[in-house]
């Protein structure tokens, strides 16, 4: 539908540019900025030398302006090391980068500039944070793409976040209709795509190595980040692959998932999410560039107000055939005060080499998760944990999951709580119960397996848990 829209506006434009085009070649008496392909501009015809040492951030910022004035089109990298500070995206410009360019962040980080960030936004006061070697502000009908490479060169900046990083790679705000395709983005100085209160945001085939967060994007109270589709794109970062938080009908398919970090964080509300079809595998081939680590965090964390306080909804969420290997947890479902949460639903899932947290779902609020379903999964810890290496006292979660009492599940202040087909198996024998919970109205077991370790009692430890459903199960009657 982008495609289509875009071809509608560069032939009702076509006119237009080429007039333009051909008055510009005689009146200048020089080589037109514009290739023999109607609508494409060549960086080089502008100045551009791509020999990844002058620095051709004019040229190129004069293409994507010439671009635009011409109604729109497509701003082209021949192959070449193109070295910048900011470019400006405009509207209705694509920027193509042909195999063998390479578009490369200036090192010095006070040459990189910014979008404006609008003042409902609590990410507003953080100024630079928000500089980025490609900005757009307040566009719309947008791209990039090709076989190229985006190579936001590490730069390192004393006076930035963690007093090292420097300006995001890609960072949009309050735009539409922005497509990310078939392009790599190596070596993003802090997240290599952050985007803000925009909608209709396609991020296809893109290949993510290094850097922090491979994409990023928040929305705010009553301006959510909504109509975003992540396909079919590889992630390799050293921080979380996909974060952030007031999400509306996203849609996360076919992706593999590698981290030093999480692969999914969800820092506050989202409505209509699905994650389906991905593969989540650590340890991470980045390091973690703080840290210096390489071991992966949880495969998915919905953790609304985990970071700082957020209010709103995390309901109509789909997560479906997903595979996991080497995660410290595959899930670690959380809420925070100004938080709700209703219809969670996981299924078709099998993971391996969980080397640390049970799976959890568990609300540190006043309101209690609501409906939360997992059917048809298949999980296997390493084990080998004694209740003495936990503390039976459960507090509050950090930021990030942790070892709990339990070696397979931990769920707190669940309303309905539902496992049909799963199955939980331990590599090590674990001296700790298989699942505790606390607080839940509604428990359903049915077909629910797991490893009977010895010396341990009480496999599954109920307290304050209302009323039980069993079926197909062999757990022996349990105390509430």
């Amino acid at each position: 539908m982008l495609f289509m829209k875009r071809t509608a506006h560069r032939r009702r434009t076509l006119a237009v540019a080429t007039w333009s085009i051909l008055t510009m070649a005689v009146l200048a008496g020089t080589q037109s900025v514009v290739d023999a392909e109607v609508g494409v501009f060549d960086i080089r015809a502008c100045g551009a030398l791509g020999d990844g040492k002058t620095l051709d951030t004019a040229a190129i910022n004069q293409a994507v302006e010439t671009c635009a004035q011409a109604g729109g089109g497509q701003v082209r990298f021949p192959p070449g090391r193109y070295v910048s500070a900011t470019v400006h995206l405009k509207s209705h410009v694509t920027l193509y980068l042909e195999p063998g360019a390479r578009l490369i962040g200036a090192k010095d980080p006070n040459l990189y500039q910014q979008p404006t960030v609008p003042s409902f936004m609590p990410e507003a006061k953080w100024g630079k944070w928000h500089r980025a070697l490609i900005v757009a502000d307040g566009v719309e009908d947008i791209e990039i793409a090709g076989a190229g490479v985006i190579d936001g060169n590490k730069v390192f900046d004393r006076t930035g976040e963690e007093k090292m990083r420097g300006p995001h790679t890609f960072v949009f705000v309050n735009c539409r209709n922005v497509t990310v395709r078939d392009v790599s983005f190596v070596d993003s100085a802090n997240y290599a795509i952050f985007f803000q209160v925009s909608e209709h945001v396609d991020i296809r085939n893109v290949k993510f190595t290094g850097g922090w967060d491979g994409v990023h994007f928040r929305g705010a109270p009553q301006h959510p980040c909504k109509d975003v589709s992540i396909i079919g794109c590889r992630f390799y970062t050293g921080d979380d692959s996909i974060a952030g938080r007031y999400w509306e009908n996203v849609v996360i398919s076919d992706c593999i998932v590698n981290s030093s970090c999480n692969g999914i964080r969800l820092i506050g509300p989202a409505t209509h999410l699905i994650v389906r079809g991905c593969l989540f595998y650590g340890p991470g081939v980045q390091p973690h560039r703080s840290s210096k680590r390489n071991n992966m965090l949880a495969g998915i964390c919905l953790q609304p107000g985990a970071w700082d306080r957020t209010t709103g909804d995390l309901d109509d969420v789909l997560i479906s055939d997903i595979t996991m290997q080497n995660v410290t947890t595959p899930f670690h479902f959380m809420l925070k005060p100004g938080n709700t949460a209703n219809r969670i639903t996981v299924t078709r899932v099998t993971a391996t080499g969980v080397y640390r947290a049970a799976c959890s779902v568990e609300s540190w609020t006043e309101a209690p998760f609501q409906n939360v379903t997992f059917r048809n999964v298949d999980i296997e810890f390493e084990g080998g944990g004694t209740p003495a290496k936990v503390s039976a006292q459960i507090k509050a979660p950090g930021v990030d999951a942790r070892p709990l009492p339990a070696w397979g599940f931990y769920a707190r202040k669940v309303e309905n709580l539902t496992f049909q087909d799963f199955r939980m198996t331990c590599v090590k024998s674990d001296r700790r119960p298989v699942m505790i919970c606390d607080d839940v109205n509604q428990l359903t077991l049915d077909t629910f397996r797991f490893t009977r370790c010895k010396d341990v009692n009480e496999p599954v430890e109920l307290n304050r848990v209302a009323n039980v459903r069993l079926s197909n199960t062999d757990i022996p009657p349990m105390k509430k």
